[in-house]
């Protein structure tokens, strides 16, 4: 498989995170992949958002899960951009997704939108959540997932096959050889996060991942040079 360079919620180093601008934009930059965060609002909605509160990315307060659709769509989350829910997110960009599970009550939605639209093909589900992981797998047969840790060891990679994901999305500040060689006798592909240095992407690439997550869109072009 080819070196794959993903917008990590869309390109959020130049636009608004999670965003629908932000995933146009990255779909523009080329990038191969774009990696979303997913929760439920109160009236279940699959909205688009990294934090479980709306504090940091939008000019409101509060939970998102005590707060409508609605409600949440009232808030501005950048540049004028409004919160998105998941399916915007399908019909605005065409490149392939890798959908996070920040709330693992989200899995049961996810795997209804994927089988409604038919997603095997073009989204990958992630989680740092073991039973979100395992539960998305049990709804969507064949779906492929990847486990998402940022503290970890060798056992990672345990926990990884224990609920057959295929890949690991590892913070690239903690890992090593020896957890790259054990990822590799389990078959698990290697994602790593967030590669926004040269520094950085030169490790990916001298550690052979299969991947980096990114907040900018030049580590494509960079990645493409670097060996």
């Amino acid at each position: 498989m080819n070196f794959l360079t993903i917008g990590h919620r869309g390109v959020m180093g130049v636009e608004p995170e999670n965003t629908l601008r932000s995933f146009v934009a990255a779909q523009r930059a080329g990038l191969d992949a774009i990696e979303l965060d997913l929760h439920l609002s109160k009236d279940g909605a699959l909205v688009v958002m990294h934090d479980a509160e709306v504090d940091r990315t939008t000019d409101g307060s509060g939970a998102i899960a005590d707060k409508t659709l609605a409600e949440l769509r009232a808030l501005d989350a950048g540049h004028g951009e409004r919160i998105p829910v998941f399916e915007e997110v399908l019909d605005a960009v065409r490149t392939p997704l890798q959908a996070e599970i920040k709330d693992v009550a989200a899995a049961r939605v996810l795997a209804e939108v994927m089988h409604r639209r038919d997603l095997l093909s073009r989204v990958e589900v992630l989680s740092f959540h073991d039973e979100a992981i395992a539960e998305v797998a049990r709804l969507v047969p064949g779906v492929r997932t990847a486990l998402v840790a940022d503290h970890y060891g060798t056992e990672v990679v345990e926990r990884a096959t224990a609920v057959d994901a295929g890949a690991l999305v590892l913070d690239i500040r903690r890992l090593t050889l020896e957890i790259v060689e054990h990822a590799r006798a389990a078959d698990l592909r290697i994602i790593g996060w967030v590669v926004n240095t040269l520094g950085h992407l030169r490790l990916v690439r001298a550690l052979e991942l299969d991947g980096a997550t990114t907040d900018y869109p030049e580590i494509k072009r960079t990645g493409r040079f670097t060996a």
